[in-house]
Parts: structure tokens; sequence; C-alpha cells
């Protein structure tokens, strides 16, 4: 069974090849993130909040925690905030609007709901030189805007990412709330040790990114991000930030995350068993975008070496998680043989409670920069330790459904290939007559044009 533990041990030690593969490499991102540093405040920005950037937010039911959100995004002082969303939705959302700051944040609209035909349309309408994309229950920190554009003062930077907390919904954590918490803590490491050791990120996370206006503006892009399609006949809505990432690794434009308190988003997750509905959507995703970037497009390999390692990682783990149990299973049977009939030398209890302390001792460590700001979630471990078997099985069955492209998590968001072709029908105004944002010339890496 890969096992590098003596069978003559009095309790058993499931630790193997695989074990040991395993926090050799959790070891190794740990130890990346805690040298990793942001990018620090320039003494001269070259870009200011006030004249340089817009914030697009595309949405189909904000609600009362839209208010929260946008009062942390105007502290810091952007030229204009633009609200898109469906025609049906434009009274409620400008009511909202109209209540936060009419001066500053405009409410435009799509014949349909479509997230990324909502992100091309503000696209469209905006002249400042950075984009923000952030969700309607992103809540920002005073100082977040600042330290985002604090890293486009190299022109190489196309795009920038934070790092993220759990925002709860009521009073205290729900299950699923903590659950998400720790996936977040575990992301958090991840991106920051990807960063520190080849500059790439698998995903500059939807929830709050910021890019250069001048690469969205550019109409092949603008196609492509709506005109996105799984094996040619799939047509995708979600995954957007996926393909923006995606987008700056194959044209040849560095990214970066800020992993610091003073750029640390606030996010809100499903509350309830919703939350394994957006994981879901959000494994598909990453399965899709996986594949392109290192079978399809293959620009990941050379130019973010460490980011390609953990995408081929992540093929796998699911099914290298399953090993564990299946082994454990066959070792609890092989316990009720006699050993001079080729039994196993220790009693099922023992494996069984030894199985238990071990994962419970292991995934605390892995936990363990979650907990020491968080104690009392700790709790919640053996959640965390289902969770990551069920996850496990997830994974599997989200590779087999690949052609499901629906939200999953919201109503209202129909056929994205109807939206695309309702909003190309329609008499909008073309973006090249709205201003131009200050023209940056692209990085001197000769990079294969991305397609679909």
């Amino acid at each position: 069974m890969l096992y590098l533990t003596s069978d003559n041990f009095p309790i058993f030690l499931p630790f193997g090849v695989i074990g040991f593969y395993r926090y050799l490499w959790y070891l190794i991102r740990v130890t990346a993130s805690f040298t990793y540093r942001p990018v620090p405040l320039p003494e001269n920005p070259t870009y200011i909040a006030s004249e340089d950037v817009t914030i697009i937010v595309p949405t189909i039911d904000a609600g009362e925690e839209f208010k929260e959100a946008a009062h942390s995004w105007l502290v810091g002082k952007p030229k204009e905030i633009l609200i898109i969303t469906e025609e049906k939705m434009l009274g409620p959302l400008q009511e909202l609007a109209n209540a936060v700051d009419p001066e500053r944040i405009r409410v435009l609209t799509v014949p349909f709901a479509n997230k990324r035909l909502q992100m091309s349309h503000g696209i469209k309408n905006t002249s400042t030189d950075i984009i923000f994309f952030a969700d309607d229950d992103a809540i920002w920190p005073p100082t977040l805007l600042p330290y985002v554009l604090a890293c486009f003062e190299d022109q190489k930077v196309g795009g920038v990412g934070t790092s993220q907390r759990v925002q709860p919904c009521g009073k205290r954590m729900t299950v699923w709330e903590v659950l998400a918490a720790f996936r977040l803590t575990i992301r958090n490491i991840e991106i920051s040790s990807s960063t520190h050791i080849d500059g790439g990120i698998p995903c500059l996370s939807g929830r709050t990114a910021a890019y250069r206006t001048v690469i969205l503006k550019d109409p092949e892009f603008l196609h492509g991000f709506t005109h996105d399609y799984w094996l040619g006949k799939y047509h995708l809505n979600s995954g957007d930030d996926k393909f923006l990432t995606r987008w700056m690794v194959s044209h040849g434009w560095s990214t970066y995350v800020q992993c610091c308190k003073e750029a640390e988003l606030l996010s809100t997750m499903k509350p309830d068993w919703r939350f394994l509905k957006q994981v879901l959507r959000w494994t598909r995703n990453t399965w899709r975008s996986d594949l392109r970037s290192l079978f399809m497009e293959r620009h990941i390999w050379t130019t973010h070496p460490y980011v390609a390692y953990t995408m081929v990682d992540k093929l796998f783990n699911p099914f290298t998680l399953l090993v564990g149990p299946c082994l454990v299973a066959i070792l609890i049977s092989k316990s009720t043989i006699p050993i001079l009939e080729g039994g196993y030398h220790l009693p099922w209890w023992n494996i069984v409670c030894s199985y238990i302390v071990w994962l419970m001792a292991t995934r605390t460590a892995k936990l363990l920069p979650h907990l020491w700001y968080q104690p009392e979630h700790i709790i919640y471990v053996p959640a965390f330790i289902a969770f990551g078997y069920y996850f496990a099985i997830m994974k599997v069955y989200a590779l087999l459904t690949l052609h499901e492209t629906g939200w999953g998590t919201r109503a209202g968001i129909g056929d994205p290939t109807a939206a695309t072709n309702a909003a190309s029908a329609s008499d909008e105004k073309p973006y090249l007559d709205s201003p131009q944002p200050q023209q940056y010339q692209q990085p001197p890496i000769e990079m294969q044009v991305y397609t679909n």
C-alpha cells in the first residue's frame, strides 16, 4: 500500500509515500507563503483611484448587502462605479444606487442576465485606465485600492488579485461558512506561495480583481470572452475569472496577488447546503480551465512552471485522496484473517481508531494558519475531513459532467447563447466611441494569440 512504516508497530500509522509527498509540498507552500511580500505603496503613484479607476459590478439580485459593499468601495474614492444588470432589474438597482451615491454610481443594462455579457458591457462604457471587477457583496478595506494600484507600477503587470476572508451572513458562522473559510485560508497560502515562487497564479478570483483597461478593450478579447465554448459547443457563462487569468498568461502579461490585510476583502458565502452547489460550479470551471491551460494553450508550462505543476497535482488529487480509505478498508478486511494465513497483525478497532486520530492530527496541522486566529473553529475539523472526501468524489463527478454549464445557485440566468445574440442585435453604442484609456505597450514577449 505504498506504506513506509513497519508492520510490527503496536498501532496503525497510516504514513506512506503519498502522504510523505503531500506533506512535503504543503511545507514548501507554507514556507513560500511566509517569505512572500506584498508590493509596497509607491511614493509617487502613477495611478490615482479618483482619476484612473472604474469599478464594474455585474449583478441581477443585489440587496441590502450591496449598500455596505458599495460604501466600502467609495471610501477608496474611485472615479466611477458601474452596476450592470438585466433590463427588468433597472428600477430596483437604480434605487439602491441612488440611496448610496447617485453621482458616482451608474446603472447600465443588458437584455438578459449573463455575467460575461454584463462585464463586457461595463468594459465598453469605461474610460479609465484601470478596471476593477467586484462581486456585489465584496467588502473592501479602506486601503485596498491604493495597494492594488501599486502593483500596476510595473508596466508588465496586466491583472492583480487579492486575498480573501469570509464575512458571515448572520451573527456567527454556520458550518458551511466555516468550511468556506478553511478553503479560503488554504487558497490564500496557495496563491501567495505561487506568486512568490514563479509569479503565477491559477486564477485571479472574480470576487475582486483589477485589470488594465487597454487589455480588455481589445475587440479580440471581447469577442472571445462572450463567445467562449467548451469543446466548441457548450457556451460558458461562469468561469469568467479563469478566462481572464488565462488571457493574461497567453498574451504575455504578468499577474500579481496582494496578500495582506490592507488589501484583504470580505465576501459572503452560501450559509447552507447551497454552498455545495457553488463548489460544484467552481470545480467544473477549474477542470475546464486547467485542462485548457495544460493541454490546449500550454503557455503555462514555460511561463509559470510551478503553477503548471499545481494544476497537474490537482488533476490526480481526488484519486490519491481516496486511496487512503480504500487501503484502510483492505487492512480492516485482512485483520479478520489469522496472521498465519496472511492476515494483518492489528485488530480492526486499532486500525480505525489510529486512522481517525491520524486524520484529526494532520488536518488540524494543515488548518493551523486559520486556527491560529480563530481557534474556536477547531470543533469543525471533523466536518472539514468529511468534506474533503466528499469533495474528492465531487471532483470526479464534476469531471464527468463538464458539459453542464449552468450557474447552479442563482435563478434568472438563462441560456448564454440567447443572451449574447440578443445583445449583439441591440442598438448599443459601439464601445470604440467611448473615451479610450491611455495606451500601453504590451510586454515584449512573443506569445501565441489565444483562440477558443
